[in-house]
């Protein structure tokens, strides 16, 4: 009867409705968010290990890449197991905290169960390639410095425990969902969990041996510009995919997103340009970076003009946060993951309350909600979940460094963390 049973359960354990004749209610959009979503794991990979590696001195380019790969390998599993269940399963809590269980390892998700128009494992996998991301993200606040074992435990504890139920506020029908917060790709659920945890990394770690003295420079700028280059393309899933549908507002999403990069790169050039007299490639491709991360939470709501106005301020305000966290600080945040990605959450979540209001041509707000109470519930969000961050982030590093230790020993640090924790090369002479 054990075996029995054993043999049942794991047939439970296993088993996928079957499959229908018809697997997708709307092909075009189902056609259209399969491809959304390889372009959104495209940006993690390559993309991101390419653009960080790019970033890194030559000793710890592989270390970036192989954490990437690695984040992508493990939050894929958790997201298989429990983290969508937890982020879209039904939840009992009446204060819509967090989601239920019900759909742990897929269970009743199928190919041809919808979710909005599209098989719900189609959205399973597109929301997968975000919660891959935003780990990902993470990554370039202790770059250079911190154990692998403890990039492992800190992705696992990290997703389940600031990405899974941020997502779930924003998107999964959640607290600040009921409150009206506007999140279209992930501003607030994606950019701002990453900065601020970002910056905490950088703190608890502190800074690599010899910042800010000694001068770290990109190693390949020509990588960095090549990873820039996907992060760009894939951005157009990012964004686009969030619609859900092959039609005008995935469209107007892609457009957006496209001038707010525009923008963004342009406004970091000349701001640089007329400071230090040279216009960098590094400081062209963070730009962009920061007006795609600033426009994303607004890309579905605002006018094509709104999103250039979006990324002007993401450009200037982002150039002089990283100054400001580098320079003022000498907070050692590696790939200024805070000053871009965080301030840039926070400035495009904050001006979705303004741009997307008709009058400036954005598609409005619920109910009769106005520019100002709007403004007020994404600064709600910004506030809460920046706290609910950090302090998990905290609490996570803590319990790494109880665990498996946090950062490398000096003699590894300055090896390299290619040759001490991997054992290869980027590059043989």
């Amino acid at each position: 009867m054990k075996h029995l049973a054993c043999i049942l359960g794991l047939s439970a354990f296993f088993s996928q409705p079957a499959l229908a004749a018809d697997l997708a209610p709307g092909s075009a959009d189902s056609a259209w968010l399969l491809t959304a979503t390889a372009l959104v794991l495209f940006m993690t990979l390559p993309g991101l290990a390419l653009f960080y590696g790019g970033l890194v001195r030559t000793k710890n380019v592989l270390s970036v890449v192989i954490q990437c790969v690695a984040v992508t390998a493990v939050v894929s599993l958790l997201w298989l197991a429990v983290g969508y269940s937890l982020t879209f399963g039904d939840g009992r809590d009446a204060q819509a905290w967090i989601g239920g269980m019900d759909k742990i390892f897929l269970n009743g998700v199928g190919p041809s169960a919808a979710s909005g128009g599209v098989p719900e494992q189609l959205f399973f996998l597109f929301q997968m390639t975000f919660a891959v991301i935003t780990p990902a993200l993470v990554i370039g606040g202790f770059a250079e410095r911190i154990r692998f074992g403890a990039v492992l435990i800190f992705a696992v504890l990290w997703l389940l425990a600031v990405y899974v139920p941020v997502a779930h506020w924003v998107w999964g029908g959640g607290w600040l969902a009921k409150r009206g917060v506007m999140d279209f790709a992930g501003g607030i659920v994606v950019h701002l969990t990453a900065g601020v945890s970002a910056v905490v990394a950088a703190l608890v770690l502190g800074p690599r041996r010899g910042f800010p003295h000694v001068s770290m420079p990109p190693h390949n700028l020509p990588l960095t510009a090549a990873g820039a280059g996907m992060l760009w393309v894939g951005w157009f899933g990012f964004n686009g995919g969030s619609a859900l549908a092959a039609n005008g507002l995935a469209s107007s999403a892609i457009l957006a997103t496209h001038m707010g990069a525009s923008a963004g790169a342009l406004a970091w050039m000349l701001v640089e340009w007329l400071r230090y007299g040279k216009p960098s490639v590094l400081g062209i491709l963070t730009g962009m970076v920061a007006g795609l991360g600033t426009i994303t939470p607004a890309s579905g709501f605002v006018s094509p003009v709104g999103a250039v106005c979006i990324g002007l301020i993401a450009g200037i305000v982002c150039f002089f946060a990283t100054q400001w966290i580098k320079r003022g600080l000498h907070i050692d945040d590696t790939l200024d993951v805070s000053p871009v990605h965080g301030v840039g959450g926070v400035i495009g979540t904050l001006l979705t309350a303004v741009f997307a209001a008709p009058a400036l041509g954005g598609l409005g707000f619920s109910s009769d909600t106005t520019i100002g109470g709007q403004f007020a519930a994404q600064a709600l969000g910004v506030v809460s979940v920046g706290i609910w961050a950090a302090a998990l982030t905290w609490v996570i590093l803590k319990i790494c460094a109880l665990t498996v230790g946090l950062r490398v020993e000096d003699e590894h640090e300055t090896e390299g963390l290619d040759l001490a924790s991997h054992g290869e090369r980027a590059y043989n002479e």
